[in-house]
């Protein structure tokens, strides 16, 4: 026991009672809290709550006084020790510098009534003299609030980093927020030992000069300085420039840059409001409201704690409060941050929603996330701005999710949509679902189908979540076998939107006329790299001044015959090489049911490895394709008519040469050129002579689309027709000096419309289709029908394989306002526009599996927009929104007249 001599001088030992009266007499002499500049102490709430313990074994409450019940017996196992020395070890760091621009630091996430108490000076210098101890971690009130009439203790003043230019030290300093620039100034020529003359001092948040901090008087609160900011202390000459002699006495290398700094981001700012106890009709009640927190909730505690700490927002309602990043946690921070400055969810979570959660839900979580998530959006809307640490949150993400426990990166929009379903599935209004099996639409009305499956839908999952977030797909199937169409109507929660890239491709193709209008020629085209084959076909399309009743027929053509034909309108570009050779043939749009003759040109060669010098037939220059009726009836004279039609654009119209001799007759010589030596290859792979017998019918064979026609060009006929147009088919992009390729940006619609693109399915995800029975790789056509009060749109910039995971750095161009989806909701009966305006977007940057995430949210009530980066918030300018670090994007609807809101 220590003796003490604090009741009138005698030196004797203190009964519980006798210091409790005492300190209550200290606690009360310092109320009420009105003096900005008076000093509390931090105590650890582990030794308060043993002296309170053992200042209250004999006044449990409750009794009459004089009861016999009011005693203990002091010699029971069970009555309190005295406490030892107070200890306030753990909320300090073990290693705490001494140094003087530091002082001993405290722990980064200490919370008040949870980590320690405060208690005015004298409680505390009293206590000490007692108990001994320490050390002694005293702190000053300031005023705070927007009106600035509230007073609060600055638990932790702002830690900023100096930074010497041009010499390059670096040293860590802790001010109050209320001080002036004059005392940094003054502070930081004392630190680097400089007069003050030679001295400007900078806002150098991000290591970028933001502001000349030159008015002396303003606070560092009203200059916007928040915690962890940087600070440039410029040495200058007489005559304004940089200083290049400074003072090499100052600091030591070792001293200025050697502090210990922890991660930038890991830094806390907490500070508590202290309304101290009024006066109660007991001491006992006195000492137990001053650990209110042991009587109090958190909860109610964080309500009263308005502290205003970074951004000055002189007139905000709030919302502008940072979360601390305790370990790769900017992934959980930026989703938070986007969810909590929903309006919808902040005004739920800030009501009463108890009577909403579903404590019995067997696909949530028994309530607990959304009672986390309510408590965690609750003090980020507090009428303070101390950024908050969510560890108890964390903690209950990683119980319910485990693949975001730990403190490694992950990705910000698989935790977003996680918590949306999860607060989803706790907050679902239906407490027992009922079965419902879906009808296939049969033909049915699109809008009776729809509704019927919302219907459904709304029948098992009703919630805050549902009504704000959720919209409706209209989902299209077909069987490629039997053409079977299934129609449903899904919800979603999100958007993702694939990001194809905008690096343009140039591919050449010969376009040939099958009906004799015109020679061939080769047409070069710009498609998306990343694009289909439909995208190919539209660009020659136009660029051959397509007619109205033709399309487009391509192949890829290789050793001079059709290697495929590139039918499937879905297949990817990329799978077409720079150095493959592709033809295309405009042929009649109406013809069904059709066969393709493929004219196949060759010509007489020296056989290789032939001795005799012998020649044979070779295929040469570029096959001509004809589209033919399976229906009609054609004879021999026919094809040799088609053939004729399809050359003759390549005909010569005047004499080669007069010198050679032609012993043919002109009727003779005519005839011939009729007749073309042409073979066919008939179903038994035997070739006929189409040469002869022109009135005899020809028969198709029946297991083949396409029916192979030699023509052997002899050197007479060689010299009738400009056969270089069938020769050195040019690759699809040939290698050499050209002009780099333009990246355009990349538009949101553009996005969407590659997302609600017919697309078919992936191998392993087939379909199983009703009427076939059998997996199909089904088409699949996705439409918007219904669309949410708050739409959340994934750009898509990470990809994985099995080898190899890539980020796209796209630049998209997204609407921040007048975001128009009218034109692409499938619903043609609703009439009222869809246009959407942007609020919030989470950014990514960096590479994969690591990199850094932040977000940029605009504080409606104050039309203005913020970056969120972790614990540290500034207003940012709205052009600075766009960027190509966007990743998930968070839109309101717009109220207008026609929506009848």
């Amino acid at each position: 026991m220590v003796d003490v001599s604090a009741t009138g001088g005698s030196s004797r030992e203190l009964s519980p009672e006798e210091e409790m009266q005492i300190i209550h007499s200290t606690s009360m002499a310092a109320e009420p809290l009105t003096k900005v500049g008076d000093t509390f102490c931090l105590i650890s709430r582990r030794w308060w709550e043993k002296w309170i313990s053992y200042v209250t074994q004999n006044k449990t409450g409750g009794t009459n006084e004089g009861s016999s019940s009011d005693h203990h017996d002091l010699g029971s196992s069970n009555t309190p020790k005295r406490p030892s020395t107070i200890d306030n070890s753990d909320l300090i760091y073990e290693a705490a510098s001494t140094n003087s621009t530091m002082g001993i630091e405290l722990h980064d996430t200490l919370v008040e009534h949870t980590d320690y108490i405060l208690v005015p000076e004298e409680t505390w210098n009293q206590l000490c003299s007692w108990y001994g101890g320490g050390p002694k971690l005293d702190r000053k009130v300031i005023s705070c609030g927007q009106s600035q009439t509230e007073l609060s203790v600055e638990v932790y003043p702002l830690r900023l980093r100096l930074h010497l230019m041009p010499k390059g030290d670096q040293c860590a300093i802790r001010i109050s927020k209320k001080e002036t620039i004059g005392t940094l100034h003054k502070k930081a020529c004392e630190i680097f030992q400089l007069n003050s003359e030679q001295v400007s001092i900078w806002d150098y948040y991000s290591h970028r000069k933001h502001a000349l901090m030159n008015d002396l008087d303003k606070t560092l609160d009203d200059a916007n300085i928040q915690m962890d900011q940087d600070i440039l202390v410029e040495a200058i000459d007489n005559g304004g420039g940089c200083r290049n002699d400074v003072q090499e006495n100052g600091f030591a290398k070792n001293e200025s840059t050697g502090l210990i700094e922890p991660s930038k981001t890991n830094y806390p700012v907490l500070s508590a409001n202290k309304n101290l106890p009024k006066n109660n009709n007991s001491e006992v009640s006195q000492l137990q409201n001053l650990s209110s927190a042991i009587k109090e909730s958190e909860d109610k505690t964080q309500t009263q704690t308005p502290v205003s700490v970074g951004v000055s927002t002189r007139g905000s309602s709030g919302g502008l409060t940072g979360l601390l990043n305790f370990g790769n946690t900017c992934f959980m921070n930026s989703a938070i941050q986007c969810l909590v400055h929903t309006p919808e969810f902040a005004r739920y979570f800030r009501e009463d929603y108890n009577q909403e959660i579903n404590w019995h839900n067997p696909l949530g979580m028994v309530g607990e996330l959304a009672l986390a998530f309510g408590e965690l959006l609750r003090k980020l809307w507090a009428p303070g701005r101390t950024p908050f640490a969510p560890r108890q949150f964390k903690a209950k993400l990683a119980r319910f999710a485990p693949q975001f426990s730990g403190y490694n990166q992950h990705d910000s929009q698989e935790l977003l949509a996680f918590l949306l379903d999860g607060l989803h599935e706790d907050l679902n209004r239906v407490k027992h679902k009922p079965y419902i099996k879906s009808r296939d639409a049969d033909g049915r009305p699109d809008e009776e189908v729809a509704d019927e499956y919302w219907a459904n839908h709304i029948a098992r999952n009703d919630s805050i979540i549902v009504d704000v977030c959720q919209g409706q797909y209209k989902s299209t199937l077909v069987c490629p076998v039997c053409e079977k169409i299934s129609v449903t109507f899904d919800p979603f929660m999100y958007l993702s939107l694939p990001l194809q890239s905008t690096t343009t491709r140039t591919m050449s193709v010969t376009v040939f006329s099958c009906d004799g209008s015109a020679v061939p020629t080769t047409v070069t085209v710009t498609v998306p790299k990343q694009g289909r084959c439909r995208d190919l076909i539209q660009a020659l399309s136009t660029a051959c001044a397509l007619k109205n009743n033709e399309k487009v027929f391509l192949v890829e053509i290789r050793n001079h015959l059709i290697h495929r034909f590139l039918e499937d309108p879905l297949m990817s570009l990329s799978s077409i090489k720079d150095d493959d050779h592709l033809s295309a043939y405009k042929i009649p749009k109406s013809m069904k049911n059709t066969k393709f003759l493929q004219l196949i040109h060759r010509r007489q060669e020296l056989e290789t490895g032939n001795a005799r010098g012998t020649t044979g037939w070779k295929a040469y220059g570029t096959p001509l394709v004809f589209p033919v009726s399976c229906d009609a009836t054609i004879t021999r004279g026919d094809i040799q008519l088609i053939v004729h039609t399809m050359l003759s654009p390549m005909l010569r119209t005047e004499p080669v040469s007069n010198s050679e001799p032609d012993d043919d007759s002109d009727s003779k010589t005519e005839s011939e050129s009729r007749k073309l030596p042409l073979k066919l290859v008939d179903g038994n792979n035997a070739c006929i002579d189409l040469s002869v017998g022109e009135e005899r019918t020809v028969r198709f064979p029946s297991s083949s689309m396409s029916i192979l026609l030699f023509i052997d060009w002899s050197p007479k006929l060689l010299k009738k027709y400009q056969t270089h147009y069938l020769e050195k088919l040019p690759e699809v992009y040939k290698y050499g000096p050209t002009k780099k390729t333009r990246t355009e940006p990349l538009s949101l619609y553009t996005c969407l419309e590659a997302f609600l693109r017919e697309e078919p399915l992936v191998p392993e995800d087939m379909w199983y289709c009703p009427q076939c029975k059998e997996r199909r790789q089904a088409s699949k056509k996705l439409d918007l029908w219904r669309l949410p009060e708050v739409l959340v749109i994934h750009l898509k910039r990470f990809s994985y394989s099995r080898s190899m995971k890539h980020k796209l750095e796209t630049f998209v161009n997204f609407p921040i306002h007048d975001f128009d989806l009218t034109k692409y909701v499938a619903n043609k009966n609703n009439s009222s526009r869809q246009v959407y305006e942007l609020y919030a977007l989470t950014n990514h940057y960096g590479g994969m599996g690591s990199g850094h995430y932040t977000a940029y949210i605009k504080l409606i009530d104050e039309n203005r927009w913020y970056n969120f980066d972790d614990s540290h918030i500034s207003a940012i300018n709205e052009d600075d929104v766009k960027s190509n670090a966007a990743y998930v994007l968070f839109y309101r609807r717009v109220k207008t007249d026609d929506n009848g809101s």
